[in-house]
């Protein structure tokens, strides 16, 4: 018999098989042996007191063994060439699992990315980081995998219209992510690890008939009537399909100024601006875990990580991607800007946690740039805050004190 089962044990206490068998055994109110085996559903922590708890959601084998679960396998439909086709323009995320969704319905899907692969893409990142050079179209936010390649793989998000979540973090999995996002509440891949998912993931696409080009910037929708039939690349070859979905993320400013020139309706809406904050991760871990002075965190705990969320006059101020146990990375996409970004690797492991604090920006706080640039009046404004001049690479950092002093 299965049974699924909810059990809060103390952290010294979470990963030993006596305690989980006896914890199982009295919410069952059954002898301890007919407990035969579980399998680990759903792992969090509640370190809201001083005596830090471990919640446990897991699949229970009473009297008889559970099977083996199924482990998620990269198993996708073969599509040809006279089956429907998708232009899919960016080879993010939303691209990439935009490519996967199209090979389950049958539809041949078309990737194209303005960067490199993520084998050729790692080669580019050098001259940013030590001469401040940005190549504009092969950075840490354009190429295979998008920003998330190289900026930490954190899979979780305050929205509330999540839509399938377990079917991407099965697909990660199949792709060779760690197993442990499975069942994590808070799940990271890592940016030591990402690359070879994303990789995979692009040969799964390629393995079924599908197709991903890379340095293939797209500059141009193609239309007959009202119906994009296909998109024209800076380089000027023509890629013809039955429909075209845009994955281009933030930064590709220029698409927003293409589909403005097509013709295409656009709106304003809110988005956030702000700085990247870094403290000692021991710091943060003494707060988050109740540490006394000079403790060190147990070893069955992960960098602690905080969020925050509040109201100044009226306008939102959060934190945004914080990351334990990682580095601030530099992340412009182009050369007369400063733009920050935060990341970890799978281990967390860094002296160092950072996260970003943003605030709100609505359309008319954004109103002064609308003569000049109408609906994309934000996005020239985004620009604006983070431009420092041609060739200029260096922006101030202060201690959060000093900034804190001159605010109050």
């Amino acid at each position: 018999m299965r049974e699924t089962l909810d059990i809060v044990l103390p952290l010294e206490q979470s990963e030993n098989e006596n305690a989980i068998r006896k914890a199982l055994a009295e919410r069952l109110k059954l002898p301890d042996s007919r407990v035969i085996n579980w399998h680990l559903l759903k792992h969090s922590l509640d370190a809201r007191q001083r005596q830090i708890k471990v919640q446990l959601r897991l699949d229970v084998g009473i009297d008889e063994p559970l099977a083996p679960p199924q482990q998620p396998t990269p198993d996708y439909p073969q599509v040809d060439s006279d089956m429907p086709r998708a232009v899919i323009v960016g080879c993010g995320p939303g691209g990439m699992f935009a490519a996967l969704r199209c090979l389950e319905l049958g539809i041949k899907p078309i990737v194209l990315e303005r960067g490199k692969d993520a084998s050729a893409r790692r080669f580019d990142l050098a001259p940013i980081l030590r001469k401040g050079t940005v190549i504009e179209d092969s950075n840490y936010c354009f190429g295979e995998g998008g920003a998330g390649t190289f900026s930490d793989g954190k899979l979780y998000t305050r929205a509330t219209k999540r839509g399938p979540v377990r079917d991407i973090y099965e697909a990660l999995v199949a792709h060779g992510a760690p197993e442990r996002i499975l069942v994590d509440a808070h799940p990271h891949i890592g940016s030591n690890l990402l690359p070879n998912v994303v990789m995979a993931i692009r040969k799964s696409i390629i393995a079924s008939g599908g197709e991903v080009h890379f340095q293939s910037r797209v500059t141009a929708l193609i239309r007959s009537g009202k119906e994009v039939i296909g998109v024209k690349c800076a380089d000027g070859k023509v890629v013809l399909a039955d429909g075209v979905i845009l994955a281009t993320g933030h930064s590709a400013r220029d698409i927003y100024r293409m589909l403005l020139s097509a013709g295409v309706t656009l709106e304003q809406k809110p988005f956030a601006v702000g700085v990247r904050i870094e403290h000692s991760q021991e710091r943060i871990d003494s707060i988050q875990y109740h540490l006394a002075p000079g403790h060190k965190r147990h070893n069955l705990l992960p960098a602690a990580s905080y969020r925050v969320a509040t109201k100044i006059d009226d306008r939102g101020v959060h934190s945004f991607c914080m990351c334990p146990g990682g580095f601030i990375v530099p992340a412009a996409t182009e050369n007369d800007e400063v733009v920050v970004n935060g990341m970890s690797l799978s281990r967390r492991d860094s002296k160092f946690a950072n996260s970003g604090l943003v605030v709100t920006v609505e359309p008319e706080d954004t109103a002064a740039c609308n003569a000049q640039f109408g609906v994309l009046a934000g996005v020239m404004w985004q620009k604006k805050t983070g431009a420092t001049g041609k060739g200029s690479r260096r922006w101030r950092a202060n201690r959060t004190s000093t900034d804190c002093h001159r605010l109050y």
